[in-house]
């Protein structure tokens, strides 16, 4: 199918369907969903959720607490937002069982770029996907239930199964004018389906704030159109422009952006168009009707200057609030950043191995409550799903965290747009190379906090990050990189001393001596203890006798399931970083081969062209390689 046969069937699929008011009540009995409400339709868009069992992935359950948690395919790129999706679908959903939330206004309440306007923009897309039934030509797109009374709501449970509650909506003016001509003759009116639209305002409409001088109700409700006022009363609906957000967004979705910033005055069609289910026009008609839902967003600080006011009251106890943070995990951070540059020409340039990953840290970081007792680094670990327990004894769980920072935690910070900025400078530094490297972000981080003019207490916090966490862990992370690239037998050596650690370990622990097979050499558990402590205090193992029974007992099961043989030095996480430490405890032998002057010999040459090739294979361009491995040989000689 070519693009234009494309956009020719999804326009003549948005064409309006049309049918007699008889047809209409008919379907209604065969199809519930003719008659569904907004919220109704919303839960259809949205579908039903992946439920995932966070006890069966390690991660997972140390964040969520082995719960079972509910994801949903329509807001899969809405990373680190679990809890404010379900709380906007419980909200749909007890809507659309006709609670409480039927009469209230969704909020979303967050920091700048917390991603409130996109959560909007994606409900305004789902509520596209699914069609309701109109009146035609009605200029407010009212249910065809509208028609009917109270009183015939019996009849018409009993006839055609539609349950009472759907017949809560007022006729409109204009509809009760055209019945007047019909002479109440019901038939006569006609009835369509329609797809709703962003573009055309079908069902779906967008407020701003003005302010005192330049906005007034019409915004919301609509008002004469003088151009009208020749041939009709200005009290009659012919003359009335239906142009405001409630009357567009009938049946469906109204966003009020902003919505604080607006006048008091503004906001006051909102209560009876949520509460009661219509509002009042600016001229002398009749109410209009209005069933649809109201989403608002706003930040945090008109949020509390409107809630200070006693006067608001009453607004106040019709906003269902659903807190947006900023994301409080660097994995899903990075996962952000990763969805915004796809989205952009820079998604080919090369990006250095933990550039984003910097990045995200340094951004979480900056939104973290300082804990007491402990450091921010590691509660930024912790809430990433990380394991302290052998490398940071003093780290306390994620509960404890969350309980000490309170329920505003993730309301402050730096924003995802500010660190894509910054991330969009790094790409750009080099007027060479469109790249991204940490050493160019830690750089361009300084430059921006210095130019940021921030509180003296915050600049101070924000230099501390880089300084205490970011850039000492880059130069060890930079360091393994290269180390790993200049080791040709890296793997052979690693299992050596992995095999021999699991050997020394399981004497040790049965108290027995070791005899080395092919020196003879014998080692008692003296011995043997300090053979492992070479290998465990590079590392900062706190706590050796629980981490050599941690080790034996992986090898043994692993053992088992695998002939007999060990497993790969590799597959335990914990081991893999300490025997790291102990291959890369000493650099001096990198020099000849990793920098980039010219070499004495052949050989050295070839070891260095082999070691630039290693790291381009590890994901950095030539010109990376050289600026790094100079920045680490520089801060190595300071040291």
């Amino acid at each position: 199918m070519s693009i234009f046969d494309h956009v020719q069937n999804r326009y003549q699929r948005a064409q309006q369907e049309e049918m007699s008011l008889q047809e209409y009540l008919e379907l209604c009995r065969q199809e519930p969903g003719a008659y569904a409400s907004a919220a109704e339709r919303m839960l259809m868009s949205i579908g039903e959720p992946e439920v995932i069992d966070t006890s069966r992935d390690s991660r997972l359950s140390r964040i969520f607490s082995n719960k079972l948690i509910r994801r949903y395919p329509a807001f899969e790129e809405f990373y680190g937002m679990e809890e404010a999706i379900e709380q906007i679908v419980s909200y749909f959903r007890h809507a659309a069982q006709g609670l409480e939330e039927r009469k209230q206004i969704l909020y979303l309440l967050g920091p700048v770029g917390g991603g409130k306007s996109s959560l909007a923009e994606r409900l305004k897309a789902l509520m596209e996907k699914v069609p309701f039934y109109a009146i035609k030509d009605s200029p407010v797109y009212e249910s065809p239930l509208g028609l009917f009374g109270p009183e015939d709501a019996e009849l018409l449970q009993k006839e055609y199964g539609i349950p009472k509650r759907y017949l809560r909506s007022l006729m409109s003016p204009w509809a009760a004018k055209r019945l007047k001509e019909y002479g109440g003759d019901l038939t006569r009116f006609r009835v369509v389906k329609l797809m709703p639209s962003r573009l055309n305002q079908v069902a779906i409409a967008k407020t701003e704030p003005g302010d005192d001088n330049n906005q007034d109700i019409s915004a919301l409700v609509g008002k004469i159109d003088i151009r009208k006022l020749e041939m009709f009363s200005q009290d009659d609906p012919d003359a009335y422009s239906y142009s405001g957000g409630l009357c567009r967004a009938n049946q469906g979705l109204l966003e009020f952006v902003e919505m604080f910033k607006a006048p008091i005055k503004v906001l006051h069609p909102l209560l009876t168009a949520t509460q009661e289910g219509n509002y009042n026009p600016t001229e002398g008609m009749g109410a209009i009707p209005f069933d649809g839902v109201v989403l608002a967003h706003s930040n945090e600080s008109e949020w509390q200057q409107f809630r200070n006011n006693r006067n608001n009251e009453a607004f106040l106890d019709r906003v269902y609030i659903v807190k947006v943070p900023y994301t409080l995990r660097v994995t899903e951070e990075m996962k952000i950043y990763e969805k915004l540059l796809e989205h952009s020409s820079l998604s080919k340039a090369p990006c250095a191995p933990d550039t984003l990953r910097m990045l995200a840290q340094f951004s979480v970081l900056s939104r973290l409550k300082e804990p007491e007792n402990s450091n921010v680094y590691s509660k930024m670990r912790v809430y990433d799903g990380e394991n302290l327990k052998d490398t940071d004894p003093r780290a306390k769980s994620i509960q404890e965290y969350r309980d000490a920072a309170g329920v505003d935690e993730g309301m402050e910070g730096l924003s995802t747009r500010f660190a894509f900025k910054i991330l969009s400078r790094v790409f750009n530094f080099d007027t060479h190379e469109v790249a991204a490297n940490p050493v160019h972000l830690l750089y361009v981080l300084e430059q921006r906090i210095e130019q940021e003019q921030l509180p003296k207490e915050t600049h101070e916090r924000y230099l501390r990050f880089i300084k205490e966490y970011l850039a000492p862990r880059y130069v060890d992370f930079i360091g393994k990189e290269i180390q790993t690239a200049y080791l040709e037998s890296y793997s052979e050596y690693g299992q050596n001393i992995f095999d021999r650690y699991v050997t020394y370990a399981d004497f040790w622990i049965q108290d027995q001596e070791f005899r080395e097979p092919e020196t003879g050499e014998l080692f008692n558990r003296q011995s043997l203890n300090e053979e492992l402590e070479k290998i465990e205090k590079p590392a900062g193992i706190s706590n050796p006798k629980d981490f050599r029974h941690e080790v034996v007992n992986f090898v043994l099961r692993a053992r088992a399931q695998n002939n007999g043989r060990n497993p790969s030095w590799q597959s335990y996480e914990k081991l893999k970083g300490v025997i790291e430490h102990k291959m890369f405890a000493n650099t001096e032998e990198l020099l000849p081969v990793i920098s980039f002057n010219a070499k004495a010999s052949n050989s050295d040459r070839k070891k260095h062209e082999d070691f630039v090739a290693r790291m381009v294979e590890r994901g950095y361009t030539e010109k990376q390689v050289r600026l790094l491995s100079e920045w680490y040989l520089r801060v190595r000689k300071s040291q």
